[in-house]
């Protein structure tokens, strides 16, 4: 049979097609093969794992103390210098106590006179002359007297000013000539003087790893003047307000002032510091061990992944497929996450991720992302 031109057309088109289909599916065998051979992955391990709080503080003497004067007068000797060491009751300096003790000859001349005055009327009121009214504020005047006298006798007595416990003298003293002055807020500060053997550092703590922090808890930090030592600690104790105390609504303009600033606590820890190389002030990067977690299941924190239904990981099967695997998951360290539940030994998992390709028909409600993270 006699084909005319069209049939012919017609199964040249046909092949032409199928031909077509034959080579796109091949190509896209290939492609596929390629992405799938490209995909990297990473094995579920067993490994020790340790959770850890970051945080920075200050360190400080666990006791120290500032000296001042309990009257305002000038500093007439100095006996310490900076970095000596003293001991409780030993004299540190003695002020110039002149103008204290002229007041305490006045009060020693008043005492005699009424005393004087008062066994004066003592005896006139023994035999009828004076009142009981004169009697007794002959008294009060005498009384009156002894009071100040034993005042002017104690500021005088505080010439010599004692180191009030053993330590370092921290810092230069003021200098010989300088007014003392005492006042019940902001007296002046002689020198202080502190305990270096003992030292703590003051940190602040996010309230988000707060709960994570426990009294007890190991920690190591590092400081800028040792680079390459690392020094240990131990969390003595947390404090139980906020640093702006936020939670006491009788302070308006301290809880309306951090309203919106983030929350943070104070946690001390004890510091081993056994070469006493450790200076106060000095800045201490502390990372505090919240959990330790030997032989635990773990995978790399960058393939894990979330989304409404929680978190998961690619798992690639033997044949090369892929699959979403949903996970429950336990503490974290830097790199690593620990795995409680969904995951076994050896799996592999897909440690990168290649977005899927729009197809020219697909509508833009459709397009594909990264998953969520």
């Amino acid at each position: 049979m006699k084909l005319n031109g069209k049939v012919k057309a017609g199964i040249a088109a046909i092949v032409l097609a199928g031909c077509a289909f034959g080579g796109y599916q091949y190509y896209t065998a290939q492609q596929a093969a390629k992405q799938a051979a490209a995909v990297e992955t990473t094995k579920v391990i067993r490994m020790d794992i340790k959770s850890t709080v970051s945080a920075t503080g200050t360190i400080s003497p666990v006791d120290s103390v500032e000296v001042s004067s309990k009257i305002t007068a000038r500093l007439k000797t100095v006996n310490v210098k900076e970095n000596d060491e003293v001991q409780a009751g030993q004299t540190v300096a003695t002020l110039d106590t002149k103008d204290e003790e002229a007041k305490r000859d006045q009060a020693q001349y008043k005492v005699e006179n009424t005393k004087a005055e008062y066994d004066r009327i003592s005896y006139l009121y023994s035999i009828g002359a004076d009142t009981q009214k004169q009697l007794e504020d002959a008294k009060m005047n005498y009384d009156t007297a002894v009071s100040a006298l034993a005042q002017a006798q104690s500021d005088a007595d505080e010439a010599t000013i004692v180191a009030p416990m053993s330590g370092t003298v921290v810092g230069e003293p003021k200098t010989v000539g300088t007014m003392a002055v005492a006042t019940s807020d902001n007296p002046t500060v002689i020198m202080r003087i502190a305990d270096l053997s003992t030292k703590q550092i003051k940190a602040k703590i996010d309230e988000t790893d707060i709960g994570s922090v426990k009294v007890g808890q190991e920690a190591t930090f590092t400081v800028d003047a040792f680079n390459d030592r690392t020094f240990t600690a131990r969390v003595t104790k947390i404090s139980q307000t906020d640093t702006a105390n936020t939670w006491d609504t009788t302070n308006s303009s301290s809880s309306s002032s951090s309203s919106a600033s983030v929350i943070y606590y104070y946690v001390t820890l004890d510091v081993d510091d056994p070469d006493g190389v450790l200076l106060p002030a000095m800045t201490a990067r502390i990372d505090i061990n919240t959990a330790d977690k030997p032989g635990a299941l773990v995978v790399p924190i960058s393939t894990l992944k979330t989304d409404a239904n929680g978190s998961y990981v690619i798992v690639k099967n033997a044949d090369g497929s892929q699959e979403n695997r949903y996970v429950t998951t336990g503490i974290y360290s830097d790199e690593y996450v620990e795995i409680l539940d969904g995951l076994e030994e050896g799996e592999d998992i897909v440690s990168t991720y290649t977005a899927k390709k729009k197809s020219s028909s697909s509508s833009s409600n459709n397009r594909q992302g990264p998953p969520p993270m």
